[in-house]
């Protein structure tokens, strides 16, 4: 059984593009492999947040994630700082990292670019912290999209760097996390693309909102004019409508408004109405389950103490051997 590592940002809220990608690729890599999902709150402090929004947010990502179906005795579900020796390890790797590489980072060369005096040490190093969680627990595989290929590339170097320098084969290479399954590419709502943080809030289908901001999202969703004439071809901003109802509705609602767009009778009003019925039908349960993770306090520490076990018994073994075999060693 291979390991997963991967990484959990606690910024933002769950939305329904991120639950038919990565958290469903998590419920599935849970029933394969052993996998470790941490939620990063170290990373998150190159941003600077305040301990309150630190805080609620971790808390946030954690209800949500447990709500979506992560299941804590099947995975490793855990907090990063909860882990002292992911801290400790991110030192000693920090010692055989060189400052060219690091500023080679695309991330750190794009906020350097754009935000020249907001740049943090944190932000240098980030490719080490994110090499010690994946190093950590010697993962053997690592999902990544394409805006984290380079920090995967420079987590094998730094393995492999420290096996040389150290003459030992101790750190293994990772490699890219291939999900054997379509992946589901969720469309936004304004017609700019797929679903995700970046690109707005009204473009987004958040779970833990109100039905009523729910509908009036979708109700404003971009459409086209109308077909003309039958059989016309359906627009971009109508085919990612068709593409979101796909995910959430029957296949007889579907077809009925396929069969009224191909007759070219068909009114968006109603199509609209009929897809936040089914959005909201399809959020409720989690939304509910994601309440009620965020209300009970001793679930959430439950949860957050037996993934802290889980992973401090791996990443503290790793310290120890690395300390091991860098040549720290104690005298009593």
């Amino acid at each position: 059984m291979a390991r997963v590592v991967s990484g959990i940002r606690p910024t933002g809220k769950l939305h329904l593009g991120n639950y038919f990608g990565a958290v469903k690729s998590f419920l599935k890599m849970q029933e394969e492999h052993e996998c470790f999902f941490f939620i990063a709150d170290i990373h998150s402090l190159t941003t600077h947040p305040t301990p309150s929004d630190l805080h609620q947010n971790v808390l946030q990502v954690m209800a949500e994630h447990l709500a979506m179906g992560i299941d804590i005795e099947k995975c490793s579900l855990f907090i990063q700082s909860d882990v002292p020796a992911i801290s400790e390890l991110y030192t000693y790797l920090n010692m055989n990292a060189y400052i060219g590489e690091l500023e080679r980072s695309v991330t750190y060369k794009e906020k350097k670019a754009t935000q020249p005096k907001n740049i943090n040490a944190g932000l240098l190093t980030y490719p080490v912290l994110m090499a010690v969680d994946i190093l950590a627990h010697h993962a053997d595989l690592v999902p990544v999209g394409k805006d984290q290929q380079q920090h995967l590339e420079m987590t094998r170097t730094f393995a492999n760097r420290f096996n040389h320098m150290y003459g030992t084969d101790y750190f293994k290479e990772p490699q890219a996390y291939s999900n054997t399954g379509e992946l589901v590419k969720v469309p936004g709502l304004t017609g700019q693309g797929k679903m995700s943080k970046s690109s707005g809030d009204a473009d987004t289908i958040v779970f833990d909102e109100d039905e009523a901001a729910i509908r009036k999202k979708i109700m404003r969703a971009k459409t086209d004019t109308g077909p003309t004439e039958p059989n016309m071809e359906k627009s971009e901003e109508l085919q990612n409508l068709f593409d979101i109802m796909a995910l959430v509705s029957d296949y007889s609602t579907i077809a009925h408004f396929d069969d009224l767009h191909q007759k070219a009778t068909i009114r968006y009003g109603d199509l609209k109405k009929q897809l936040a019925d089914d959005v909201v039908s399809f959020v409720a349960p989690i939304r509910e389950r994601i309440t009620h993770y965020k209300n009970d306090a001793a679930a959430l520490a439950h949860a957050a103490k037996i993934g802290a076990e889980k992973a401090n018994e791996s990443a503290y073994k790793t310290m120890k051997e690395v300390k091991e075999i860098m040549g720290f060693r104690k005298f009593y």
